[in-house]
């Protein structure tokens, strides 16, 4: 890969920010990265090889920066989180069964055995689409307060259970590096919150703050690194690792600054180079010639949907289901490491994709009705009660 490479990757790029510029869209800027990605890989114009040894490291380590901050968008320290954490869980359980039998459906009808990779897929959520569109919407309520905690759940379970459904033949192998990969993320966790209680990140902070070193930044990238290369070893995807990663510092809190600055790495420079990466990848002609896989990303992003619109008789409002079921991080996550095991069929990983597309239609059509019947009382948009504590 040349700096005329790159270049090019970081320019194409562009087109993320420039189609999710129109608000009322509500499009991740992924998307545009993504099918800039197509237009300049295999499946267009062939300026960008996806197998190139430094493109592909490029864009795992933007793999991993993604998760990671995908991780710290689940809102594990949200006080709202707790009242309704049982009523999440049964919504999510609930998608979980539904999808299951989706899954199954949608196996044999194209005589393909990755049963539990589609149920996976389906019952999914993504708390990194999801909740910039309830804040870009203003959505709150007890529906909201409900929603927070189904798709943690959701984005969770399913990350942790990826590995292991998506190469079953090592499924063993899988689980003993999932539990190995997440005991690190709880010593992680405990580390930084040592830390953060005796005081010497402050002290920290306000030295590289005024001597300009970034060392939180320095410290953060070590530890992501670090929980990568444990991945590795241990023969986990990478996407646990950026994900459990950014779970414990999520627990934590994560500084401001230190935000901003992982934001910037990730969002200007690594992400879009694993976005562009994985859509120059992507053989979107294996789509025309396997008529099948074409009719299994409408039925994987379609069966998402109809999954979480199961929480409906749980007193989930169907504009809110509908939002729960947007998915980003595992079917993007699925697609780049089945293509890593070559375990997946010709344009298999291109309907995986597609159908996280059609969730993201699902989901802005949903957010977009939760704000059309904000005032409608059977959406139950009532403010939620203050936590134990807070005055009203």
């Amino acid at each position: 890969m040349s700096f005329l490479d790159l270049a090019i990757v970081c320019a194409v790029g562009l087109a993320g920010p420039l189609l999710a510029t129109p608000r009322r869209w509500h499009l991740p800027v992924v998307l545009g990265e993504l099918v800039a990605g197509v237009v300049l890989g295999v499946s267009g114009f062939g300026v960008l090889d996806a197998s190139d040894p430094t493109f592909t490291f490029l864009g795992q380590v933007g793999f991993v920066l993604v998760m990671f901050v995908a991780g710290t968008h689940v809102p594990v320290r949200d006080p709202r989180l707790r009242p309704a954490m049982g009523v999440g869980l049964a919504r999510a359980l609930a998608v979980g069964a539904a999808s299951c039998l989706l899954g199954y459906a949608a196996a044999r009808l194209i005589d393909i055995p990755h049963a539990l990779l589609y149920a996976v897929l389906m019952a999914s959520s993504s708390a990194a689409l999801v909740l910039p569109i309830v804040d870009s919407l203003a959505l709150t309520g007890r529906q909201v307060v409900a929603l927070l905690p189904q798709v943690a759940v959701a984005d969770a379970a399913c990350i942790v259970l990826l590995p292991l459904v998506i190469d079953p033949d090592h499924a063993a192998r899988a689980a003993l590096g999932v539990v190995v990969v997440t005991l690190a993320g709880g010593v992680l966790f405990l580390a930084l919150r040592a830390v953060e209680s005796s005081g010497v990140r402050d002290r920290v902070h306000h030295v590289s703050e005024d001597r300009l070193f970034a060392v939180e930044l320095r410290v953060g990238l070590v530890a992501i690194f670090a929980m990568a290369a444990l991945a590795v070893a241990m023969h986990v995807s990478l996407v646990l690792a950026g994900f459990v990663a950014g779970i414990a510092v999520a627990a934590v809190g994560e500084p401001r600054r230190v935000a901003k600055q992982v934001f910037a790495v990730t969002e200007g420079f690594f992400g879009p180079v694993f976005f562009v990466w994985l859509g120059a990848g992507l053989q979107l002609g294996d789509l025309v010639d396997h008529p099948s896989m074409a009719g299994l990303g409408l039925g994987l992003g379609i069966g998402a949907a109809l999954a979480h619109l199961v929480a409906v008789p749980l007193r989930q409002h169907p504009a809110y289901a509908m939002l729960a079921s947007a998915q980003l991080g595992v079917p993007v996550a699925a697609a780049a490491i089945g293509a890593q095991l070559d375990v997946l069929r010709p344009g298999e990983g291109a309907a995986i994709v597609l159908g996280a597309l059609v969730t993201l239609a699902v989901a802005v059509a949903g957010g977009s009705l939760a704000a059309r019947t904000a005032g409608d009382p059977a959406a139950d948009h009532a403010p939620e009660p203050p936590p134990p504590g807070v005055p009203a």
